[in-house]
């Protein structure tokens, strides 16, 4: 009986693992259609609400997912610390703080630290086309995004309960 209840927690666990691994490949392309929701949002609070950048990010980050809302008002309290950080250098700072709590990859982090280059440096039609083009790329990455979820997360499904199945056939 023992050796039966040991059998099935080793599957259990192994199949655990399996989805955990699976569920981060499914979340890439959510949180990166959030991030691409939360550019918009940010795009427009620049060019037709002009609201200055702090407050722009602060309302964003409180209207968009928790996770990647953080980023959003991190970066407003960079922006507003008496550090005296430009908009870049803080939009750069949250992105490096919480851009690896989320399921991004390192392309991921790199189109979003790409907006630091222009955030607060130009009028707002330049950083509207800025926000445009990110929003472009991220889009060129969610596409990849969910091709790599649909492959391997049903492998890393799979591959958790077998690997634990061939683990027990092994010990037993």
């Amino acid at each position: 009986m023992l050796k039966l209840i040991g059998a099935f927690l080793a599957v259990a666990a192994c199949g655990g693992i399996g989805l955990t691994v699976a569920q981060h490949y499914i979340q890439r392309p959510k949180q990166l259609r959030a991030m691409l929701s939360a550019l918009q949002m940010l795009e427009t609070e620049i060019v037709y609400g002009a609201t200055p950048l702090p407050d722009a990010m602060e309302n964003v980050g409180r209207n968009c997912d928790e996770k990647i809302g953080r980023i959003f008002l991190a970066a407003r309290d960079f922006l507003c610390s008496a550090e005296g950080l430009t908009a870049g250098e803080a939009w750069h700072l949250a992105v490096e703080k919480y851009g690896y709590d989320l399921a991004f990859i390192r392309e991921d982090l790199s189109v979003l630290k790409r907006i630091s280059g222009f955030l607060g440096c130009s009028d707002r039609d330049d950083q509207s086309k800025h926000l445009q083009l990110t929003r472009e790329q991220l889009r060129y990455e969610i596409a990849k995004a969910e091709a790599v979820a649909q492959s391997n997360g049903k492998v890393w499904k799979s591959l958790g309960f077998l690997f634990g199945l061939v683990l027990v056939l092994m010990v037993y």
